[in-house]
Formats: C-alpha cells, structure tokens, sequence
C-alpha cells in the first residue's frame, strides 16, 4: 500500500501547503472592511482577522444609549459576518474551487 507513496513529495506538498497559509493569513491582515449603521452614525472598521481597527460615532448618539447599543451590535455583527464571508471566499479560491464549508 505504502510502497509507491513518495514521502518526500508528500512533506513538500505540505510545506507548499503551510507557506499558503501563512500567506492566506498575511493577506486577510492586510484587508480592511468598512461597515456603516444608522445611516452612517456609527462607522466600524474591521481587519480580515476580525479586530476592530477604527470606530466613530456621531456625536448625537452620545445622548441615546439604546440607539447607540442597537447600532454598534449591528456594526459589529455587518463586520464580523463581512470578515467570515471573506475567508470562506479566499479560502475556496486557495483551494481551487473546492469548498470545505459545503454541508456546514
């Protein structure tokens, strides 16, 4: 069974493999995404790893609490569904169309 497996191919394809990732990673650290609520008064943005890198509020929200809360949950679920739908896309790109979410 194991007697025409290249073992050294296999470690090389997966050193191509792992230098990928890492460049997978490099790249959605690099990428930004803007999400708007609230007709613009609340404006957060995301890295493509899925840290807050800037938020500004308008300065009328500051008296209203609710409204403020409602709109940065909502920023914050926009971005962070934005980041997800990002990796899944470059992931699948990365694998040549294959898609390792199919069924999830």
């Amino acid at each position: 069974m194991f007697d025409k497996m290249n073992f050294g191919e296999m470690g090389k394809m997966l050193e191509e493999m792992q230098a990928k990732a890492a460049e997978f990673e490099a790249e959605l650290a690099e990428r930004t995404f803007t999400v708007k609520t609230g007709g613009g008064m609340v404006r957060l943005e995301m890295n493509g790893k899925g840290e807050a890198v800037d938020l500004e509020i308008d300065d009328s929200l500051l008296e209203d609490k609710a409204s403020l809360q409602i709109l940065l949950i909502a920023a914050i679920n926009d971005a962070v569904k934005m980041v997800e739908d990002n990796k899944k896309h470059s992931a699948m790109g990365m694998l040549g169309g294959i898609n390792p979410y199919a069924g999830n």
